[in-house]
């Protein structure tokens, strides 16, 4: 019997899927449905906490590997520090005299590092593997962050906060790697949406806390960001040590491998037209949801509709709540009925979202318009990823996921300065949200003609039963699946 040890480079899932059904079913209660399973119990199960067994009881995370409940753990942690320090870094920057140009660039300099360090983040995922890189990343910010609320001058907290953009990149990287890799492919929607959802709930109570410890200190908020995401390294160390990765998917990925097997290169999944459609929509939704959306709505809310400053808040809880109701059945959208409909639905809400925010002119349209953007928010956070872990196919993939994360990146860094052009140009905040729907409109487009990535079998949802009967069985897609998917080459064939 095979078991995996903490990095199995060697380990061939193939044992474990060649194991009979019954020996499997023996596992303990506590890990049951846990893809690594085997033998009655895991050296994993047995240190499970009350943490974990409460997190994977709720609707969110049943029938999912423990991994996934700690992955979203560490991700509310990280949302939550962030949230808590985001308000002070201006202001405390300010505090050295420096210009308010000077300010916004302790904010820029993060977000520029992250972005130029996620390639590399990937192909050290790739070489180191996925949990070193996630808590060496946590510490890293961690560690810049208790430092940056020590600086005595303004040149010591710009550069500590570059480096915690080299920590922020190695974390977002190797935590979205490591969630498609410890995930069956009929899963991968449900889990994203989860991680997506940790990241949500932070973001929504880390300003309402940070507000509260800025008015202690300047410096607090910089040490309780620091706390968390110590806290964050200190349970991705402990409990994801012995977590169990996949090597490939029961039947492959969606894109051809390279020699080893093991290993999807970059190359070769730039090949693939649902990766590609992927990172384009991950572009249009970081340039429009994130970026444009976070630079314009503040002051859309002031200039144009003429209301106090809260009614952006209130707008943007509007579109966290829609997002947060409809994570979990986005993700199960995404599971059962396939990646294709779902990314048409988030694309398709999106584009209809910022029309309606460039035609507002009252409160009820701006709340209305709002809540489509979640709408389209909560399928846009799950849909794309389970793509890319299609596409990589339980590979370590590392460039290919810092590859698709970067695009977010990039179109955030891009999109506020774009938009300011424009409103600066033009006059119009709806000009600028209809650069956005413009953007989102191409990613609606490419999800249109992109090829399903979700196997499964006619007529039915995807289980493990189902991959593991379709193997046993000796089954082979038809030649238009195949086609569609692009799957490897049989054994033998020519290489490309």
């Amino acid at each position: 019997m095979t078991t995996f040890d903490a990095d199995p480079a060697d380990a061939d899932p193939r044992d474990y899927l060649a194991e009979p059904a019954r020996e499997r079913a023996t596992c303990s209660p506590w890990v049951a449905g846990l893809p690594h399973c085997v033998g009655g119990t895991t050296s994993g199960a047995r240190d499970l906490s009350w943490l974990t067994r409460r997190l994977r009881r709720t609707p969110y995370l049943e029938g999912l590997p423990r991994e996934v409940g700690v992955l979203s753990a560490i991700s509310f942690c990280v949302a939550l520090g962030f949230g808590i320090v985001a308000p002070a870094i201006p202001l405390f920057a300010k505090s050295f005299g420096v210009s308010v140009l000077a300010a916004s660039a302790v904010i820029s300099v993060f977000a520029f590092v992250r972005l130029i360090s996620a390639t590399p983040a990937g192909f050290l995922v790739n070489r180191v593997g996925e949990r070193r890189v996630l808590v060496v990343g946590l510490a890293i910010v961690a560690v810049s962050s208790a430092l940056a609320g020590l600086a005595n001058d303004y040149t010591m907290l710009i550069l500590l906060r570059g480096v915690g953009g080299l920590g922020s990149a190695m974390f977002s990287v190797s935590a979205m790697a490591l969630l498609l890799r410890v995930v069956e492919p009929h899963q991968r929607g449900r889990a994203a949406g989860a991680f997506q959802g940790g990241f949500l709930l932070g973001g929504i109570a880390g300003p309402a806390v940070g507000g509260i410890v800025i008015g202690i200190s300047l410096r607090l908020p910089f040490f309780v960001y620091a706390v968390t995401l110590g806290t964050a390294s200190l349970v991705a160390a402990t409990m994801l040590s012995h977590t169990h990765l996949r090597d490939r998917d029961p039947e492959g990925s969606v894109a051809a491998a390279s020699a080893d097997d093991k290993v999807l290169t970059l190359r070769h999944a730039l090949g693939n037209r649902a990766y590609v459609t992927a990172l384009a929509i991950n572009l249009s939704n970081g340039f429009a949801s994130f970026g444009l959306r976070s630079a314009l709505i503040p002051l859309f809310v002031v200039e144009s509709l003429r209301l106090g400053p809260q009614w952006s808040g209130y707008g943007l809880l509007a579109s966290a709540t829609m997002q947060g109701a409809l994570l979990l059945p986005a993700g199960r959208m995404a599971d059962t009925r396939g990646r294709k409909p779902a990314l048409i639905l988030g694309t398709g809400a999106s584009v209809i979202g910022f029309t309606v925010l460039a035609i507002t002119t009252s409160v009820p349209i701006f709340l209305l318009a709002m809540s489509i953007l979640g709408f389209g928010a909560a399928f846009l956070g799950s849909a794309p990823a389970a793509v890319v872990g299609d596409v990589t196919g339980g590979r370590r993939g590392g460039p290919i996921v810092s590859t698709y994360q970067m695009m977010s990146d990039f179109g955030a860094v891009l999109a506020p300065l774009i938009a300011g052009r424009i409103v600066d140009t033009t006059g119009s905040f709806e000009t600028g949200f209809l650069v956005g729907t413009g953007v989102l409109a191409v990613g609606f487009l490419l999800a249109l003609s992109m090829p399903e990535t979700l196997k499964r079998h006619a007529g039915s949802s995807p289980t493990m039963a189902d991959e593991l009967s379709k193997s046993s069985l000796g089954e082979s897609w038809s030649e238009d699946e195949a086609e569609s998917l692009k799957l490897p080459p049989p054994q033998g064939a020519a290489d490309e």
